[in-house]
């Protein structure tokens, strides 16, 4: 299916205005506004262009990874390695990756680490400078030929996302952003990997409930926000890859 004779994003090359962006993601999500999330899974690789599912490998990484491993196990997965990951992580990821019989996983890293951060701790000083070093250009990089990408994003994870929709423009680029998880609760997320028997990532069982790099990476409390762990006690609580207005969303930002 596709857009009244046209694709749904433009192909590589091509530069849409953010209008003309915005529209064609109204129409996707009206198209897929009831559908389940497999249904946008699927809409998304056959109606959003050449699209890449952008994968951390974490709690919750595993059913979109199987999802994408059923529909179309040859669709790109860029793993971003930011050389402080947990090693949990990294074993998870071979782990995953061998077991859904990935077939075009991609490890993405920083070129330039030695010379931006030399000693490591970058992070102590400015975390915005670091996840944008280690992450956010590494995969602004490696989508540049990619039309669009999917994300594992959901609407209870926080305040910043409590109106995600399916389909979105991605500021200040010609790319769509694809939530099929926007409307799950954490119930759904674990009824979809116990009933397909999906591995779970080490960390969870120790209270980790989002999982990023190791040094900014904390276990969450009882009745704590999901990703309370990650910059902990920070006035941060994006690495900068996903933006609001623009701009990387920070706690109290955007509601």
């Amino acid at each position: 299916m596709r857009l009244e004779g046209q694709d749904a994003v433009p192909r590589p090359g091509t530069h849409p205005s953010q209008a003309e962006l915005r529209r064609r993601v109204d129409i996707l999500n009206d198209r897929y506004r009831h559908h389940s999330a497999t249904a946008v899974m699927q809409g998304a690789l056959r109606d959003a262009g050449n699209i890449a599912l952008v994968s951390s490998f974490g709690a919750e990484s595993v059913v979109l990874l199987h999802m994408v491993a059923v529909i179309e196990r040859r669709t790109p997965v860029l793993f971003i390695d930011t050389r402080m990951l947990f090693t949990e992580t990294l074993v998870y990821q071979v782990e995953v990756a061998e077991r859904l019989n990935l077939q075009n996983l991609r490890i993405i890293r920083a070129d330039d680490i030695a010379r931006h951060d030399p000693d490591g701790t970058l992070h102590q000083r400015d975390t915005d400078a670091c996840c944008a070093l280690r992450k956010v250009e590494p995969l602004n990089r490696a989508l540049a030929d990619f039309d669009g990408w999917i994300t594992g994003r959901k609407r209870f994870q926080s305040g910043t996302r409590a109106a995600l929709d399916f389909f979105e423009p991605e500021a200040g680029t010609n790319r769509i952003k694809v939530n099929p998880l926007a409307h799950w609760s954490p119930d759904d997320l674990r009824t979809y990997m116990d009933e397909n028997r999906l591995p779970r990532h080490p960390l969870v069982a120790r209270g980790y409930p989002s999982i990023g790099c190791a040094p900014c990476t904390s276990p969450v409390g009882q009745g704590e926000d999901p990703r309370a762990g990650r910059w902990r006690d920070r006035n941060k609580d994006e690495c900068g890859i996903h933006f609001e207005n623009g701009k990387m969303v920070r706690t109290g930002a955007a509601t």
